[in-house]
């Protein structure tokens, strides 16, 4: 589904598919992308699989999860996939206004708090929290760089971002299924808290529009 939201060219791609076509598909946004295009916020499912930053040499990672592995076109490290729905915000440096790395992250990242809050959580970012300490590992939800997102101590969720001269690209996922497997973090229903696709779409879409479009028409 694709369609324009005041302002915004929304993709809302509700078919799972593997790591490979997903990152194909962030990667055409983003290299297509020119100025005075409408911003794009993507919204995407996976089949079983995993990511990992752009930097890493794929086929020298000895890694076996699912349908297989692609590279982001940000950084970081491993990250599981298929029990999680992953956004995608490319903007135009022009609107930031002056906006440094730290301030665009914590811009971006507006609706996603919002979203944690609207179902009940408490998030901060990793960076804020003095009980957390700041650390790199091999897979994304071991670690915690500073705007990793934190429920009661525990990771649910991070971003990343790429920065051109003209655009921006940043993505994260945003974890609601349990996942049995010892890399792959905390879930929401690891908090207790159960949302369908559909649901979990709404959801995000609503705090989105709160945070960005101001004129919030859902219920």
């Amino acid at each position: 589904m694709v369609y324009n939201l005041e302002g915004w060219k929304v993709f809302i791609d509700t078919e799972k598919i593997n790591s490979i076509d997903n990152m194909k598909k962030d990667k055409e946004l983003f290299k297509s992308y020119q100025d005075g295009d409408l911003p794009i916020f993507r919204l995407y499912f996976w089949e079983k699989s995993w990511t990992c930053g752009v930097s890493q040499q794929i086929d020298k990672i000895n890694f076996s999860y699912g349908t297989g592995g692609a590279n982001r076109i940000t950084g970081g490290g491993i990250l599981l996939h298929g029990h999680d729905i992953s956004y995608s915000i490319i903007y135009p440096v022009s609107l930031l206004k002056n906006k440094n790395v730290k301030e665009t992250y914590e811009y971006f990242c507006q609706f996603i708090m919002n979203f944690y809050e609207s179902v009940g959580l408490k998030p901060n970012f990793a960076k804020n929290l003095k009980e957390i300490k700041l650390s790199k590992n091999n897979f994304c939800q071991i670690g915690f760089e500073p705007y990793d997102i934190i429920v009661n101590g525990k990771k649910i969720g991070g971003n990343a971002q790429k920065r051109t001269k003209n655009k921006i690209i940043q993505h994260g996922s945003i974890p609601f299924k349990k996942i049995n497997h010892p890399k792959g973090g905390y879930s929401l229903e690891d908090f207790g808290i159960f949302l369908s696709e559909n649901e979990i779409i709404y959801k995000i879409i609503k705090s989105f529009r709160k945070i960005y479009v101001k004129k919030t028409i859902l219920a």
